[in-house]
């Protein structure tokens, strides 16, 4: 006899944005919401009982009711508000899974002075947060930055790695050096539940801050080596920027920009030291690198 392994359930992409009004200095959230369920739910599979089923019209619902009720800055925060609810209010439901992926709008500077109520859609650039609201286990979180798109010019290079007969890449003692950033981190599970999360609501604001600082400084400056090396550098800074964090993963698309041989008109120079023109590869093969750095043992809080 088969059984349920597991399930879960719930609405996606429930796009939500709201205006605080606080005072002439306005301020806006636009924010993209998915909310599973888990519980004891399997009957609604196995014998199309539909008495265990929250309607996922009702949990769209209860994503604006309760973005209305409550912040939703930080996002980690509502995450952990909206998760609590489905647990407070339908006993059956033991997990709710959040994650919300937050879009990046500006203040326009007028006249050099940022204006009270108008935006600049600032890229493709989000803020992401990822929240497990369990009855038994508390809430843990994971809160990151997504599609940060970066380049460099110079200060990047790529030597000594292993050749052998499948090796055709130069080494290289420059090169351009541009990727999507994915970052996350991971904070400790708040075994108190809500009121953990309530306790440390400014640290989300300032570790995000300061993840995308680090980051962006660090790729800046770093006479990076590898991608490998320079993602390390940041991970390490970033705990040791923010010590309520355990652990933080990096997932960097190495995108190739390669250098043209224009040799054959004329005998222009455009490889090495006079490399000026080159041929972005966004679409073909890319490297792609992964890395989760996390607190010795004796570290965590």
């Amino acid at each position: 006899m088969p059984t349920i392994a597991s399930a879960r359930y719930g609405k996606d992409n429930v796009r939500v944005f709201k205006v605080d009004r606080d005072g002439p200095k306005q301020t806006v959230t636009e924010m993209t919401v998915c909310c599973l369920l888990e519980g004891a739910i399997e009957t609604s599979y196995t014998a199309a009982d539909n008495s265990v089923v929250v309607a996922t019209d009702s949990i769209k619902n209860t994503i604006y009711i309760k973005a209305k009720e409550n912040p939703v800055n930080p996002p980690e925060l509502y995450a952990s508000i909206l998760g609590t609810h489905f647990l407070e209010t339908y006993p059956h439901i033991s997990v709710a899974n959040i994650r919300i992926v937050v879009n990046r709008w500006t203040r326009l500077d007028v006249d050099g002075k940022p204006h009270p109520h108008s935006f600049l859609r600032d890229g493709e650039e989000m803020r992401t947060v990822e929240a497990r609201v369990s009855r038994d286990a508390g809430i843990s979180l994971r809160s990151g930055i997504d599609k940060l798109t970066v380049l460099k010019s110079t200060g990047s290079a790529f030597h000594g790695f292993v050749r052998d007969e499948y090796t055709t890449l130069p080494e290289t003692w420059d090169r351009i050096f541009s990727t999507d950033v994915t970052a996350a981190w991971s904070w400790p599970t708040f075994s108190r539940g809500l009121t953990a999360v309530r306790e440390i609501s400014d640290r989300f604001n300032f570790a995000w801050n300061a993840a995308r600082a680090i980051t962006l400084k660090t790729f800046a400056e770093d006479e990076s080596a590898s991608v490998q090396n320079t993602m390390y550098k940041m991970c390490e800074q970033i705990l040791d920027a923010v010590p309520e964090v355990a652990s933080v993963g990096y997932e960097l698309p190495n995108k190739h920009y390669f250098e043209i041989n224009l040799s054959w008109h004329k005998g222009t120079k455009n490889t090495g030291k006079d490399a000026e023109v080159y041929a972005p590869q966004h679409g073909g093969p890319n490297g792609l690198i992964k890395v989760e750095v996390a607190r010795t043992r004796e570290q965590k809080l």
